[in-house]
């Protein structure tokens, strides 16, 4: 019989949010089912978080973008870095936002977000470094470097969230 439970969970896990009011109701929230959008995730401190990273990135590549004289290769890796976490960040947002994770389960959606946080921190951390030094007191580009610091910031703040999501809750439910 335990080949049905699993049967059972993966079922849940994976299930459409159609079938009516109380189809897959789970231990997450008061009505996770009554559809495709998730009303309580952008309240949510991950969400919030995702928005400001989103909104200093931005930023961070217009001021960068408008100033005069940016034809420096630093100045394009920079925009890059910031427009490339940008997408990557706004992607995260909606497949939490419209519960793309309950119907892609062969993906691991703590790891591989985690593995990006990692690796666009260090990125955007690097570029950011590079494009203050190289700033020849240019205004928007010295604020494209402070913008592009706090949304360093920020993403290491994420690496910390998604780090504890993904590794301290498995190491929990492995001792129960």
């Amino acid at each position: 019989m335990s080949h049905g439970a699993g049967l059972v969970r993966t079922t849940c896990s994976s299930s459409s949010s159609a079938f009516g009011p109380g189809a897959g109701a789970g231990p997450r929230g008061a009505s996770p089912s009554e559809g495709l959008l998730d009303p309580v995730f952008p309240r949510t401190h991950g969400a919030l978080l995702k928005v400001a990273q989103m909104v200093t990135l931005l930023i961070a590549f217009i001021c960068v973008r408008s100033s005069p004289w940016t034809g420096y290769s630093a100045y394009r890796y920079f925009e890059v870095v910031t427009i490339c976490n940008f997408i990557m960040i706004l992607a995260f947002y909606l497949v939490h936002l419209f519960r793309l994770y309950r119907m892609l389960t062969c993906i691991s959606w703590p790891l591989s977000e985690l593995l990006h946080y990692l690796i666009g921190t260090l990125l955007l951390l690097i570029a950011s470094i590079v494009t203050a030094s190289k700033s020849y007191s240019q205004s928007g580009v010295v604020a494209g470097a402070i913008f592009g610091f706090l949304a360093t910031f920020l993403c290491l703040a994420s690496v910390w969230l998604s780090y504890k999501i993904s590794c301290v809750t498995q190491s929990t439910d492995a001792a129960v």
